[in-house]
């Protein structure tokens, strides 16, 4: 049982736990945005680039990487204490996977744990379109936008069965200890509330442009 709750929780990382990791960039401003389709990225200026797989590529070893973390974090003493990893390592190994990826990287959300993750007003937009696509039961779709001359591509991250352990109904999906941790290193935490097959938030991948 404790093997297949390690892989789970692994799996969810994606928001997790903390939702969390906050990057340089400042987005708050709104400022030169403008959507990308799927086909204006691959017939740009840069037409050897696809800028939608290649975020998506970055997002997925991030998360990759927090996830092996994690779960060698619950081997070792199990939930309670992920959750106290997760508020003072998620962020450094973000940043670390940055770095080694060449991209900036953060997490946003409409329901943040973490008030650094809070997403902005076009984040917010875009939070919207991918619930309203769930809605309509369809799988929500990743975009890439051009911010100040970057290309930023927004992953969207879905809730699965153990996502509710740390951000489901706080009286029947999270076991007390758990909850006590969560509000004691959250204070202002808003991530509850979720049942399996929600959007929990995004990943964000600011990427530079290439030169032809």
């Amino acid at each position: 049982m404790k093997n297949k709750l390690t892989i789970l929780l692994g799996t969810c990382l994606s928001f997790a736990i903390i939702f969390y990791a906050c990057n340089s960039a400042d987005t708050d401003k709104k400022s030169n945005v403008s959507e990308v389709t799927k086909a204006d990225v691959n017939n740009a200026s840069e037409p050897s680039v696809n800028y939608l797989s290649e975020g998506k590529r970055i997002a997925g070893e991030a998360q990759a990487a927090l996830g092996k973390n994690l779960a060698a974090a619950i081997n070792a003493k199990g939930t309670v204490y992920a959750v106290e990893f997760c508020n003072v390592e998620a962020i450094p190994i973000t940043d670390s996977m940055a770095n080694i990826l060449g991209a900036s990287l953060k997490r946003v959300t409409d329901k943040m744990r973490n008030p650094e993750n809070q997403a902005n007003e076009d984040e917010l937009a875009f939070i919207k379109k991918m619930k309203g696509e769930m809605q309509t039961g369809k799988s929500p779709e990743p975009l890439v936008v051009e911010i100040n001359g970057k290309m930023v591509g927004y992953y969207p991250i879905v809730t699965n069965a153990l996502c509710v352990k740390c951000h489901g109904n706080k009286d029947i999906d999270i076991e007390q200890p758990t909850f006590r941790k969560i509000k004691a290193l959250y204070p202002s935490d808003k991530a509850l509330g979720y049942s399996v097959n929600e959007l929990r938030g995004m990943w964000k991948v600011e990427m530079n442009k290439k030169e032809n």
